[in-house]
Parts: structure tokens; C-alpha cells; sequence
């Protein structure tokens, strides 16, 4: 482009030329400038993911911030492409005798598709004859191919289990094979089918009524009574595998507990109802046994709830400080003694609140009122970021290896740490919020320092609470459960599907298998169908074959 200097074409054919090479000349700008803007969002999205991976997940704001650069990457991807190709089209619009330099944009290198695929091979028929002399006498020397991912729409078929009749011609009676097993008495829907609706509705929070609706329009009408029939028989043909599975989570040495709201369907309005996890994951101490998660519902958070659930644990409980486990940890209880462990991420979090220097930039760019940081918050948030840096080292490792770190690097910080909030606990008023976050911990600290005696406790109950983050994202889509017993419904089939995630197992792939085997399975066997048991044995398999 020149710099409206020099002497422009009088004649309209070449303004029209000079007109068209300006606004392609622009268009390749615009497309180079989202080529960048996609290429920072992308490379910002890959930093956050390293060293989330480094450094392990440090709160939901990480989680929330990822989110957001994904979205944020998606649309700059899809305007980068739109740019691209307005500027192709642009270009293609100049004469032969006029120069735009061209666009070439640099995509990031894809990953090649998965061996497992499957491949079909579309020969594309090449020349019979030699373009150049027009001899037929060729010969192949090799081929290069173009692989495109395709996918086959979801189909659907009716199976027909034919049973014939004999008669025997000398006495007369007729004899006939037996009807195959059902998950549901007298039912109708297949293991893959049942399957797909139960993932759906509390995998990937699709209620059964726009499920009905996305049948009905792929020409299988099913209302949704039907739905929900099958969903309940579902329901009381998994609950012997939910007690083995609840079972095995509460025999654990260390568990992790949280709970969180749902909304559920009234009379004329929604009442909040809860739903409590319980989680078991010895993998930060380097434990063998499987992981898993265990869900209960209950209409209000009353302390009678996990007083029930946890009636017959004993063992080491990391959870919030709810005032409705306190009576877990009565030295005198029947079942034996439940040992108190604080969470160091729900008593950082209101520091972090205090002393967040990055929402406090945001917000100047904004143009809001930056909040007042709070220096010794942000001390706080120091002091105990480095224990969680010393945690890092040392996650997976045996309990004794772990507590033997903790007894030489962790327990002088920590020492520290009080010394240093009592002291400036005794400066500030009690209205203080940053007094009421000291206070948090300083009533609580015998819980907070148990981790440093015993090398299976972790600093955080994020297994938990990673547990709930499902519910959460579906709290949007389903809206409500519909009534209590919905939410008994909810909850084990959260603790199903959650375990199998936990696993490393595929839930509606897992659900099918066990749908179509539970019926004849024996009873002293169930134990073969939990999801680590499952995908072991399909493994093996896989070697044999």
C-alpha cells in the first residue's frame, strides 16, 4: 500500500484494481491480526495447562480460568478461520496484473488419529494413460494417502430373540428354550440403550425429556414416562453393585467427605436438598486400592445425615469445618474413633480473597474500584503456598517417606506460621476479616497440624470436591431433582459413573457391559463387575487376544 503520496490512477478500471488490491491487502491484515490473537489465547491455554500439571490444581479459580481460555481460544480460532478465507476471497477477486502478497495461516500440528479406528480405503482411480506421451504402460510406484476423520450417525435396530417350539412326537410335549435375562422384568430396552440414557441423564446432566425429544426426532418416538420406567428399573437392578462399591469406599483408612446444594421440586416452589460425597483415593500415599466415590442424598444439611452415613467408619475424615460432623469425632463412639483432618485450601481461600493481586488488575482494566489488598493475607497466602510447594514433592510417595519430610521441612513452617498469626491475631479487632480467617484456624488447629504426624493425610480435601464439580455443571442443565426419591436416584448413579471416571473406565461403555450381565451374574461374584475389576479383566483379554 502506498502512503497516499503518490499520484493515484486516473482511469476507473485501474481505481477499481487499486480499490480491490487494498481492501485484499486489508483482509490479510485482519486475518494475520486473528491468526495472532488465536496463537497468544492458544499458547496462554498451554502455560495454565503445564503448570497446572506442574504444580497440581491450586483452586476452582484455576479451573474457572481454563475454562475461560478455552472458550476465549475457541472463538478466536473460529474468527482466525473466518478472516483467513475472507482473505482468500479477497485475493481471488484481484486481476492477473496486479501483486497481493498472500496468507498462508500456521495452524498449530495435529495430533494423527487414534490406531484404534477403524480404516476404510477409497481407492481414488488414477489416469489409464501417460499424460505426457499418452503410453498406457504404467506402472505403480507408490500411493500417498489423506485421512479424513469421519463419524456414522447413531443407529438404531430392533433385535429379535426367536425362541422355537418343539413337540416331541412320541410324548407329546413341547419344549422350548427360555426367555434370555432382562434387566428389568418383562423389559424391553437393550443394555446399550439403558446404558446411553442413564450416561446421559447423570453424566452428561440431559434430563429425560429433551432426551424424548432428540428420539422422537431421530424417528424413535419414546415418551417420557417410558424413560423414566426404565431409569427406575435400572435403578433397583444396580443398587446390589452401588452396596459393594459403598463398601469398599467406607473400609478406607482416610476418607474425604463435602457436600453440596440441589434444587428439588415442591409443592408450588423448590426447596434445597444436598448431596453428600465421600470419597476414597489412597493414591497420594501411595495406595494400591482402587479409588471411588460414594454419593447419599438428603433434603436439608442436618449433622444427622453424615452422622448416619459414617455411623460405622472409623479412620481419618478430611472435610470442612460443618458443625454437622462434629459429634464424628466423640472419642466414645461405638464404631471407633474418627480423626479430624482441616482443609489448608478452605482456610487459604479467604486470605487468597483478601490479597488477590490479579482480580485486582483486571478490575483497574475495567475501570472498577480495585479492592483493598490486605497485606497480611498476602503473607498468609506465602506462608502456606509454600507447604503446598513442599506437598508437591512428595504426592504419591509412601506415608512414612511423606511424614518424614513433613517432620524436617513442613513442621518448622508451620511452627511459623502460628507463631506468626497469633501474634497479629492479638493486633486486630474481631470484626476483622482477616481476624475471622485466623480465628478459622487457630480453634481448629490440632486438625490442621494432624498431617504433619501421619503421612496418609493430605493438605486438601480437593479430591472431594472434585468429585461435586459434575453436580455443579448440572445444577444448569437439569435444574432440579423432582422430588427425594429423584435425589436417591441421583446419587447412586452419581457414585456409579464417578467411580468409573475415577477408573480410568469409560461409564456408559462399562454400564452396558454390566446392564447385560447383572441378571445372570451370581451374587458372591458382584464384586468382578465394579469398574477396576472391569477394565482389568477386559485388559487381560485384550493380551490373550
Amino acid at each position: 500500500m502506498g502512503d497516499g503520496a503518490e499520484k493515484l490512477p486516473e482511469d476507473i478500471e485501474a481505481l477499481q484494481a487499486a480499490l480491490l488490491a487494498t481492501r485484499a491487502e486489508l483482509a490479510g491484515v485482519r486475518a494475520q491480526q486473528s491468526d495472532d490473537q488465536a496463537l497468544i489465547a492458544h499458547l496462554k491455554l498451554q502455560i495454565e495447562k503445564l503448570n497446572r500439571d506442574r504444580h497440581g490444581p491450586r483452586s476452582e479459580r484455576t479451573a474457572r480460568l481454563l475454562d475461560q481460555l478455552e472458550m476465549t481460544l475457541e472463538e478466536l480460532e473460529a474468527s482466525a478461520t473466518e478472516d483467513e478465507l475472507a482473505a482468500e476471497m479477497a485475493a481471488s477477486r484481484i486481476t492477473n496484473t496486479t501483486t497481493v502478497a498472500s496468507f498462508t495461516r500456521q495452524r498449530p500440528s495435529r495430533k494423527p488419529f487414534p490406531d484404534h479406528l477403524p480404516r476404510e480405503r477409497v481407492i481414488v482411480s488414477g489416469s489409464t494413460s501417460c499424460a505426457c506421451c499418452g503410453s498406457s504402460r504404467l506402472s505403480k510406484l507408490g500411493e500417498d494417502i489423506t485421512e479424513t476423520l469421519e463419524v456414522i450417525p447413531k443407529s438404531w435396530k430392533v433385535i429379535q430373540h426367536v425362541r422355537e417350539k418343539f413337540t416331541c412326537r412320541d410324548c407329546e410335549k413341547i419344549s422350548q428354550a427360555p426367555a434370555p435375562f432382562h434387566v428389568i422384568a418383562r423389559g424391553w430396552a437393550g443394555p446399550s440403550f439403558l446404558a446411553m440414557v442413564l450416561f446421559e441423564k447423570f453424566g452428561q446432566h440431559q434430563p429425560l425429556n429433551r432426551q424424548a425429544e432428540r428420539y422422537a426426532r431421530e424417528g424413535v418416538p419414546i415418551s417420557l414416562s417410558t424413560l423414566a420406567d426404565q431409569v427406575g428399573g435400572c435403578t433397583v437392578a444396580l443398587t446390589p453393585l452401588f452396596r459393594r462399591l459403598e463398601a469398599h469406599v467406607l473400609s478406607t483408612e482416610r476418607l474425604h467427605g463435602d457436600d453440596t446444594t440441589v434444587p428439588v421440586l415442591a409443592k408450588g416452589k423448590t426447596s434445597t436438598g444436598r448431596i453428600w460425597v465421600y470419597v476414597r483415593d489412597d493414591k497420594p500415599f501411595g495406595g494400591q486400592a482402587p479409588p471411588g466415590a460414594v454419593f447419599y442424598y438428603s433434603h436439608d444439611r442436618a449433622g444427622e445425615h453424615p452422622q448416619a452415613h459414617l455411623a460405622g467408619y472409623s479412620g481419618i475424615f478430611q472435610a470442612d469445618a460443618y458443625g454437622g460432623y462434629g459429634k464424628l469425632y466423640n472419642s466414645g463412639r461405638n464404631a471407633g474413633p474418627i480423626l479430624e483432618a482441616a482443609c489448608w485450601v478452605h482456610a487459604r481461600r479467604p486470605f487468597f480473597v483478601m490479597a488477590d493481586l490479579a482480580e485486582n488488575a483486571r478490575r483497574k482494566m475495567q475501570g472498577k474500584k480495585p479492592a483493598v489488598i490486605s497485606p497480611l493475607a498476602l503473607e498468609a497466602v506465602r506462608r502456606i503456598d509454600a507447604l503446598f510447594e513442599i506437598e508437591r514433592g512428595i504426592n504419591g510417595e509412601t506415608p512414612e517417606r511423606r511424614r518424614a519430610v513433613r517432620q524436617e521441612l513442613s513442621a518448622p513452617l508451620v511452627a511459623g506460621l502460628e507463631t506468626w498469626m497469633r501474634e497479629q491475631r492479638a493486633k486486630l479487632s474481631r470484626r476483622n476479616d482477616v481476624a475471622k480467617a485466623m480465628d478459622y484456624m487457630l480453634k481448629r488447629w490440632s486438625a490442621f497440624t494432624r498431617f504433619l504426624d501421619d503421612g496418609r493425610i493430605c493438605l486438601s480435601n480437593n479430591a472431594a470436591e472434585r468429585a461435586l464439580r459434575g453436580i455443579a455443571l448440572g445444577r444448569k442443565s437439569w435444574l432440579f431433582c423432582g422430588s427425594d426419591r429423584g435425589g436417591d436416584r441421583a446419587a447412586m448413579m452419581y457414585s456409579l459413573i464417578v467411580t468409573a471416571k475415577m477408573n480410568d473406565v469409560d461409564p456408559q461403555a462399562w454400564l452396558a457391559d454390566v446392564l447385560a450381565r447383572i441378571a445372570a451374574h451370581p451374587a458372591q461374584k458382584l464384586d468382578e463387575l465394579l469398574p477396576w475389576n472391569w477394565r482389568d479383566r477386559n485388559k487381560r483379554a485384550e493380551k490373550a487376544a
